[in-house]
């Protein structure tokens, strides 16, 4: 299945590690270490603002939606592979 997550990028719902909102991801001081670590691997996929933080074993993907509409979209409008 596929989810997509924004600005026309959609991953497989099997690929996902996590997902992240905001607030948890921007309050954590491991975060920063971890952002630097992987800054290559990072994409913004919004054009303003992200609201969730997207983890996959091959990229890290910054989302304009809430983690808890990417959540009900991974359970409702899952598209199949």
């Amino acid at each position: 299945m596929y989810i997509h997550f924004g600005e026309e990028t959609i991953i497989k719902t099997k690929d996902i590690i996590a997902i992240i909102d905001k607030n948890s991801f921007t309050s954590s001081t491991n975060m920063d270490e971890f952002l630097q670590k992987y800054k290559d691997q990072s994409e913004h996929i919004t054009k303003g603002s992200y609201k969730s933080v997207i983890v996959t074993a091959e990229q890290i993907y910054f989302s304009p939606l809430a983690s808890s509409t990417l959540k009900k979209r991974s359970q409702k409008w899952a598209v199949s592979d």
